[in-house]
Order: structure tokens, then sequence, then C-alpha cells
């Protein structure tokens, strides 16, 4: 069993986004729907779209996309068309971003870990990451800057840890089965967040993997407990 982590040793802190900073998982299940909905596609070409998202968890939307186009309603994948999906899945996903839950004492837990230099990596897109964050003030936590799609994170991973921008013991906080072999993979440890995952069957594997888990991500600080 995973001993409880003692935040206060790493000197590097990376968060995943969507499930763990932000309470939008189902926000952005919504949004895949609804892009789905919006270019055309029948109520079960949208489901199957969402069950690709999720079963995918934090890959970028980039692949997720090319695999509607492709897989299920059977287009040619062109330029435009991708582009297209692209840009209505931003326009829908924008402002549902401006209004989710942020996690509760975010900041406490910043203040808490002041050793540590804070990053987020996300399977969204960086550039409206880029532009959501500030516009919600939340930005400055993260002075190791905000990553995203359409580089994978295990790509963001290893160039970090190449030059030197991540220092270890380094931690990673998320939500999804890519999330626990990105980071490990890479060498980091990993708190798992239990409560607004869209993982299906995430207490199985957090057992079998012997993960940390934790309902909330301020509850990290002394609560986290070994896979259930």
């Amino acid at each position: 069993m995973p001993a409880k982590p003692d935040l206060a040793k790493y000197k590097t802190i990376v968060l995943d986004c969507d499930g763990v900073v932000l309470n939008s998982n189902q926000t952005k299940v919504d949004a895949y729907f609804n892009t789905a909905k919006r270019m055309g596609g029948t109520d079960a070409q949208a489901q199957a779209f969402v069950d690709y998202h999720i079963k995918l968890g934090s890959i970028p939307r980039n692949d997720k996309i090319r695999h509607y186009i492709t897989d299920i309603i059977h287009q040619p994948l062109t330029p435009e068309l991708f582009q297209a999906f692209m840009d209505t899945f931003t326009v829908i996903l924008d402002e549902t971003l401006m209004q989710c839950q942020v996690a509760p004492a975010l900041h406490e837990l910043k203040a808490a870990t002041s050793q540590a230099k804070w990053m987020l990596m996300s399977g969204g897109d960086q550039d409206e990451l880029r532009q959501i964050f500030p516009r919600r003030g939340l930005d400055g936590l993260f002075e190791l800057g905000i990553y995203g799609g359409p580089t994978k994170k295990n790509e963001h991973l290893a160039r970090m840890i190449a030059d030197g921008t991540i220092q270890f013991p380094a931690l990673f906080v998320g939500d999804s089965r890519f999330d626990h072999q990105a980071s490990t993979g890479a060498g980091l440890d990993f708190i798992f967040v239990s409560d607004w995952t869209d993982m299906p069957d995430w207490e199985t594997y957090c057992k079998q993997h012997h993960v940390t888990v934790c309902h909330h991500l301020e509850m990290s600080l002394n609560e986290a407990f070994p896979s259930i």
C-alpha cells in the first residue's frame, strides 16, 4: 500500500486541469456531444464521440476529432473539415470553462507547497488554456507555465525533464489512466483525484496499480489515502 505523500519534499508539482483544478469533465463531455450535433451528427454518432473521448481520457482533442471524422462519420479528413470541428468545439467550450467550479482551497494548497514550483498540464488545447486561465485569475499559480494539446502529456514531460524545467522529486496530480501512466513512466510520483473524474472503474484501476487517491485536490495535503 502506498504511503501518504509528504508534499513538502517536492520541488515540482504538475497538476492536470479537467477534474483536478477545474470541475470541467462533464463540461468537456457536453462539448463533444454538442459539437457532433451542431456539425450534423446523429445522437448515436454524438454519443460515440463522447464514449471515445472518455475512453481516451487526457489525450488531446485533435486525435479525438480525427477519429470522429474518419471512423464515426466516415468522412475524408480534410484540413477544412478538421478546422471546422476544432472551431465549433472551442466556441461551445469557452463559455462553460469560464463558469465551471474551481477546486476549493486551491490557493491554500499553493501556499502550503511554497517550496515547489507549479505547472498545469492538460489534454485540453494549450492556446485555449492560456487564454482561459488569465481570464479566471489562475495563471499566476503556475510559475512553470501552462501546457496542453496538441502535444501529449508524456511528450511535454520528457522535454521538460530533459531541459531541467521539471526538478525532482516531482509530483503529478491527475484523474485519468493516462495521467498515471505518463507521469509514473517519466519518474514522477502520482496522486489520483477521484471526486470529479470521469474515468470508468477508477477504483479498480487504482487498487490494481497501488495508486494513492484523494477525494479533492485540496485534500492532497493531509487526507490522501491508499487506493481502496
